[in-house]
């Protein structure tokens, strides 16, 4: 009998760790074929691209990533146990240019293309078996074979151990969306809760109708493609760049608004020249282990963010310092000194960088990046349309302006805090977001676009601090922005996806999991080994033949996919996982030979 393993998800998780069995299974499985296992892939999407990437989706919808910032191989960057397998980004595997933003078919193939790269190079003997349909329930016990329960079968497979891969997942609504949900049916509204943007039907919003939209990130762009060129306008490019909207009439008009009212920022739109900022510097692993030894635990705004803010500050005043000596007024080896002594988020850190960099526009000020337009107040509405307007414009030009590259400094030391940060656990939603607000917005020309729609009438700004009421038979948007101001509508799009929290969640597995007894952080994750990967009960102990990986644990990494050269933290925990996974296998054939 071989040793049998189940992967529930089949999507780049998946794919990334089947290409990791394939790589570390020669050093540790027998040459023979004896050990080979039997892998059971459970998903109702295909193997590869899994539901995010699949082909059938609109090919409006782009990617995230340039094509060259887009690979599933390990390079020499990444510390890793088992050998690194170089393989081609997405730009060279497709023949793109690497400063494209492709369409997310075009991603789906490329993962199906490694998929499937990856399932031939597996050892021989070794069988793939994929199963179009959802995982239900997971039992076994700890010592013994577990059982997947799949949709419309009789019988569990069973297995030798069982991987949790199950990418972005669903959840029921929360007490707040069940009372817009009721107040809507009541009322004949329509509301559309979290959901992945691409699997919403959108055919009830009406051409002309006013629709609130709460959420101004990925998930919001994506509706506001839809909702205009999926509805057949375009986009004309006029003397200078700027783009004008030809509309068809069978647009809703999106007021949107949000924590923040304004979209993430802009992709950077220039490479990277000369030397990188030598991360990490003042968040790296001694760090992290001080604060692993914290009796009580590390606290993430009174531990944890002072040793980030300075993190990334370093990044910036190195480049800075580099590139744009002019701009500063003493020496780095001066800078770096002080830098150094002065305490995280200090009077004396603040004074340091006010007499060293003259330009405020020069300086890192994280929590005015954070909420731009905190305190700004408008006359009126259209006010309000120019002043975001305006900052999308200035974001834009300073996005793709080189003379501002200690932003990119400052994009790679998210890179590496990320990395560092997945041994501490969850940290909370508020880090996720903020990672993603600064370096995970969408392409420059999707802002663009935005720009245009605004000056057309079809995109309306709410601002910041969006709130949403349902009363007189209808949803009322307003901010604080322009006093006294409100939006009406018979329509409410919550623009986000669902919070990956186990007790909300609608897997039934998953919720299964919570039931049975494990360990979930205060933010509703699935707690993890950051070791391996293995799922943790309440007391904290090791599963011994289930791991998790992926957005619904602890130790989720920063996207479905690695930008190359940058050491990607999701590489390393694929590979640690199918080491341990080979070794376990190895040892039940073992056993069972004997």
């Amino acid at each position: 009998m071989r040793p049998t393993l189940v992967i529930v998800g089949a999507g780049p998780r998946t794919t990334g760790l089947l290409e990791r069995i394939a790589a570390n299974a020669p050093g540790l499985l027998s040459s023979d074929g004896a050990d080979a296992p039997d892998i059971h892939l459970v998903d109702p999407y295909p193997p590869g691209s899994g539901r995010i990437w699949r082909q059938d989706q609109s090919p409006l919808l782009w990617m995230n990533s340039m094509a060259e910032d887009v690979t599933m191989f390990t390079d020499e960057t990444v510390p890793l146990d088992g050998p690194v397998r170089p393989g081609p980004t997405l730009h060279q595997w497709a023949g793109l240019d690497g400063a494209a933003f492709p369409g997310r078919r075009l991603g789906g193939s490329y993962l199906r293309w490694v998929y499937e790269r990856a399932v031939a190079a597996l050892p021989p003997g070794t069988t793939v078996h994929h199963h179009a349909r959802r995982a239900t329930r997971l039992q076994g016990d700890r010592d013994g074979s577990q059982r997947v329960w799949i949709e419309g079968r009789a019988e569990p497979l069973t297995a030798d151990l069982v991987i949790l891969a199950l990418g972005h997942v669903e959840a029921e609504l929360d007490a707040e969306q069940r009372e817009l949900r009721a107040y809507a049916d009541r009322h004949g509204l329509l509301h559309l809760p979290p959901d992945y943007t691409a699997d919403i039907d959108l055919s009830a919003l009406a051409p002309g109708e006013p629709v609130l939209v709460r959420g101004f990130g990925l998930a919001f762009v994506d509706l506001m493609v839809l909702l205009t060129e999926g509805r057949g306008g375009r986009y004309e490019e006029g003397p200078g760049g700027e783009l004008t909207y030809r509309p068809t009439g069978r647009e809703p008009v999106l007021h949107v608004g949000s924590r923040r009212g304004v979209p993430y920022h802009s992709k950077i739109g220039y490479s990277w020249s000369g030397e990188r900022p030598p991360l990490p510097r003042f968040f790296g692993p001694a760090e992290v282990d001080g604060l692993l030894a914290r009796p009580g635990g590390a606290d993430f705004v009174r531990d944890v963010w002072p040793l980030i803010d300075k993190e990334l500050g370093f990044a910036h005043y190195h480049r800075l310092f580099a590139t744009h000596p002019e701009r500063t007024r003493v020496s780095w080896t001066d800078f770096e000194e002080k830098y150094a002594a002065a305490g995280p988020l200090s009077d004396e850190l603040r004074a340091l960088v006010a007499s060293s960099v003259p330009d405020p526009a020069d300086r890192l000020d994280l929590a005015a990046l954070d909420r731009p337009l905190d305190g700004v107040r408008y006359p009126d509405g259209d006010a309000l349309q120019d002043g975001v307007r305006a900052y999308i414009t200035a974001d834009l030009a300073r996005r793709h302006d080189p003379a501002h590259s200690p932003d990119l400094a400052v994009f790679l030391g998210l890179l590496s805090v990320y990395g560092q940060l997945i041994r501490l656990g969850d940290t909370g939603p508020w880090w996720h977001g903020f990672f993603s607000y600064l370096a995970s917005g969408p392409p420059g020309p999707r802002l663009r676009q935005l720009l245009a729609l605004s000056r057309a009438g079809i995109v309306r700004f709410l601002g910041p601090g969006m709130t949403v009421t349902a009363e007189d038979g209808v949803f009322r948007g307003s901010g604080p922005s322009v006093p006294g101001r409100s939006v009406t509508a018979r329509a409410l799009i919550e623009a986000r996806l669902p919070h990956p929290t186990l007790q909300d969640t609608s897997d039934s597995l998953l919720r299964g999991l919570y039931t049975e007894g494990v360990r979930v952080t205060s933010a509703g994750l699935l707690a993890v080994d950051p070791a391996d990967g293995r799922v943790l009960d309440r007391d904290g102990v090791p599963h011994p033949r289930r791991f998790a990986l992926g957005p619904h644990t602890d130790a989720r990494g920063s996207g479905a996919f690695t930008r190359p050269c940058t050491g990607g933290p999701s590489f390393r925990q694929n590979d640690t996982t199918a080491r341990t996974v080979l070794a376990f296998l190895r040892d039940v054939s073992c056993r069972a030979a004997a």
